[in-house]
């Protein structure tokens, strides 16, 4: 098989993983359930990093990744849907950012983050992510 081949039948839309994020999620056998995740296309990437880049008067760029991180978890996580409005409603809250910090514990959020950046071909880190979203 060519590179070429390979690109053709694996399109980066169908890339999906099932991970492990904390030993915390178990059934009631005792069974680590996993999330589901998606990989970021390099436009969905591109919307997301936009969306958390600020340009002040002072023309200093201001990424926040702390909001990168939770739109990423909240549009690449497959399953469970963190936009699923009958469950934010039930918890009383009122976003999707408010139910995934709600339901996941910090170190869940970060390494949740991590693995989708690891699906989507990043091997750096969260710092490396803002260099380059400041330039």
């Amino acid at each position: 098989m060519s590179l070429q081949d390979f690109l053709n039948s694996n399109l980066v839309t169908d890339l999906t993983e099932d991970v492990a994020v904390s030993t915390r999620f178990k059934d009631k056998d005792g069974n680590l359930l996993k999330f589901k995740i998606k990989a970021m296309s390099n436009p969905d990437f591109n919307d997301l990093r936009k969306s958390c880049t600020e340009v002040k008067k002072n023309r200093k760029v201001e990424f926040d990744s702390h909001r990168f991180n939770l739109r990423m978890i909240i549009n690449h996580t497959v399953v469970p849907d963190f936009k699923h409005a009958e469950s934010i409603q039930k918890l009383g809250l009122h976003t999707p950012e408010e139910y995934v910090e709600s339901t996941l514990l910090a170190g869940e959020v970060t390494t949740l983050a991590s693995k989708i950046q690891e699906l989507s071909g990043f091997d750096v880190d969260m710092s490396a992510l803002v260099d380059e979203a400041k330039n």
